[in-house]
């Protein structure tokens, strides 16, 4: 039982205990007070009466007159005189008057009539004596009349005293509301802080938990800066802090491989030429500060590009990935004069080549890398300062427009011609834990159901996730209430900027609350970064439904989200990036380690994404992961049941 349940029922008690106690004794007294003013009264009228029958000289007829006066008035039971020897002379008796109030009353707080006796004489000589009964019917009513107007007063009382308790009440209950609110998201996984309130017991209360939230948050960030100097350690150059050869190559390899990426790309190879002279004429120094700026002008590039990464591949040679296709050679151009303007004040007679390729979704990564290399070999050959391309890439339907596009994706929504993807996501016993389902469109009536890397930036342009991502959404409630099988939809970042979307989703699976327990709903960590407010609100509409709520791609920026702890997560899905070759790099396994163990502290479950063979796996499993998924799971580890 709740304490606040408790405490109303030790007032509610209370109330009770004082109202029947004070009716108790507010009747008690007044039957006391009634029964004695009756005895009082029957008393002095027997006195009245016998000094007024004493008057009469004996004279019987006379005494009987007046007595029966007396006793016609209505209000005795009974009036007797006895004469001295003992004989009943006179008498009148009246049967019991008629009560109004109840008859239980009555027999739960009688009324006795005592009797009121006094003598009668002629001068010296005794004549007997009187006995005077009155009716205790009137008393009785007058004390239940009494009784009624004190329990309605007292039951005011109450009802005030209730209200006074119920505002007492409420003003404990919301800071132990808030209590209570913050021990369930530490459960959660989320970890808040709030105003402590003016209540001494739960004001000390509140502040411990505070002050436990805020040590979590101190271990938090020193988990998070040695996270980040392990990736840093693991993944990155040295010298320019951009990402090293392994690390771009899984990204690129990535970019590829994933469905709801783009459709199309490109790769930009630049090389300094004849580094080996620079350096010997310059210096180490110089050499060292012309490579930070030609680093620095790449990572200016990514900056301002939403997708690009770059990467240093080797001593003289970087690496630009770019999000979208027909762009490759502009861009290799753009970096290319940008640098011919710079570097002559760094250092005289320095120079840059640059080769351009456009690459498609589903690529080979090494036909890529070999046409890549063939196109600055071609830039390298013609000298200082020139750019080359190769390869023609993109998708058949860049062309259409945005309003053709619209009406493609609508069409195929309104029509039906979506379907679920179905990747597995396996723990260590080979159990299933969800199929990752990603949604393809059917965009030609005749075509095939494309992936969404070939439709999906275009549909964000056009205004669409938000369609997509619900569409996804009922598919995935459907073949769940079909087949009983956890399934994961990936949620646009752009959906969560409609103000209505999560109401939306809250209300499609509380109308399916027990498809709804097996929803897994997840946005990728670029949207945790930039979009904190929104993910976090997400999570809390989400919650009551009994869905999971995670991050994909994730192990980039994860370390530096601000208030992660806050986010109300359930799982992290770690990005092939990082998890691809885990197995041969022990930097890249240690990055790793430090990453599951953070999240774990979080009470985050974590996954790996994009596991390709077993040696990794196995690394993986050794790090701590709590589930993979990946071309090695469902081709050669996965075997769902027929």
């Amino acid at each position: 039982m709740s304490l606040i349940r408790q405490i109303w029922l030790l007032l509610l008690a209370t109330l009770v205990l004082a109202f029947a106690a004070s009716v108790s004794v507010n009747v008690t007294s007044a039957r006391d007070t009634l029964q004695t003013q009756l005895r009082l009264k029957n008393s002095d009228n027997a006195t009245a009466l016998a000094l007024v029958l004493s008057q009469q000289k004996g004279q019987l007829e006379q005494m009987e007159l007046a007595l029966a006066a007396q006793f016609d008035t209505g209000f005795y039971r009974r009036i007797r005189f006895t004469g001295a020897d003992g004989k009943v002379l006179l008498q009148r008796e009246a049967a019991a008057t008629t009560l109004h109030a109840p008859a239980w009353f009555a027999a739960f707080v009688p009324i006795e009539s005592e009797p009121g006796v006094a003598q009668v004489s002629d001068g010296w000589r005794a004549l007997g004596s009187l006995e005077v009964v009155s009716q205790s019917a009137y008393a009785v009513d007058e004390l239940w009349a009494s009784s009624i107007g004190s329990a309605g007063a007292l039951a005011v009382v109450g009802l005030l005293a209730g209200l006074l308790a119920s505002l007492a009440v409420g003003r404990i209950r919301r800071p132990l509301d808030d209590t209570v609110a913050q021990a369930t998201s530490l459960q959660r996984g989320e970890y808040l802080t709030v105003a402590e309130p003016n209540v001494p017991e739960l004001r000390r209360l509140t502040r411990a938990m505070n002050s436990m939230v805020e040590r979590l948050r101190i271990v938090f960030e020193a988990q998070a800066t040695q996270v980040e100097s392990l990736r840093r350690q693991a993944s990155c150059d040295t010298l320019t802090g951009l990402s090293n050869r392994v690390h771009f190559m899984a990204q690129l390899r990535a970019a590829l491989q994933r469905e709801d990426g783009h459709a199309a790309g490109g790769l930009v190879l630049l090389r300094v030429l004849k580094l080996t002279e620079v350096n010997r004429t310059l210096g180490r120094e110089s050499t060292d500060a012309l490579i930070s700026a030609i680093a620095q002008t790449l990572q200016t590039y990514t900056q301002r590009v939403e997708g690009a990464f770059v990467g240093r591949l080797n001593g003289s040679d970087f690496a630009l990935g770019l999000p979208r296709g027909g762009v490759a050679r502009e861009t290799a151009q753009a970096v290319i004069d940008l640098l011919r303007a710079a570097l002559p004040a760094l250092a005289a007679h320095v120079a840059v080549a640059a080769g351009a390729v456009e690459m498609r979704h589903g690529a080979e990564l090494a036909e890529l890398m070999g046409s890549a290399d063939l196109a600055l070999a071609r830039a390298e050959s013609n000298g200082p300062f020139a750019v080359e391309s190769a390869g023609e890439g993109g998708s058949a339907w860049a062309g259409l427009g945005e309003r053709r596009w619209r009406e493609r994706v609508t069409e195929a929504l309104a029509e039906g011609r979506v379907q679920l993807g179905s990747y597995p996501v396996v723990n260590a016993n080979q159990g299933l834990i969800h199929l990752e389902c990603p949604l393809r469109l059917q965009l030609d009536p005749q075509g095939p159901f494309e992936v969404a890397a070939h439709w999906l930036p275009l549909a964000v342009r056009s205004r669409l996730t938000c369609a997509v991502d619900e569409h996804a959404l009922t598919l995935a409630l459907q073949a769940i209430t079909s087949d009983g099988q956890p399934r994961c939809v990936n949620l646009s970042p752009a959906s969560l900027n409609d103000s209505g979307f999560a109401a939306r989703l809250r209300a499609r699976l509380l109308a399916v609350p027990r498809a709804a327990r097996n929803v897994w709903l997840e946005v990728s960590e670029e949207a945790a970064a930039d979009q904190f407010e929104l993910v976090r609100e997400l999570g809390r509409q989400l919650r009551p439904t009994g869905a999971r709520v995670g991050l994909e791609h994730a192990g980039e920026r994860i370390s530096r989200i601000e208030r992660l702890f806050e986010a109300g997560l359930d799982y992290v899905k770690l990005d092939a990036a990082i998890t691809h070759g885990v197995a041969l790099d022990a930097g890249r396994a240690g990055f790793v380690k430090g990453l599951v163990t953070m999240l774990h502290s979080l009470s985050l479950q974590v996954y790996a994404e994009g596991v390709g063979d077993a040696a990794d796996a196995q690394a993986l499993w050794a790090c701590g992961v709590d589930g993979l998924t990946g071309p090695w799971v469902t081709a050669d580890l996965y075997k769902p049941a027929a």
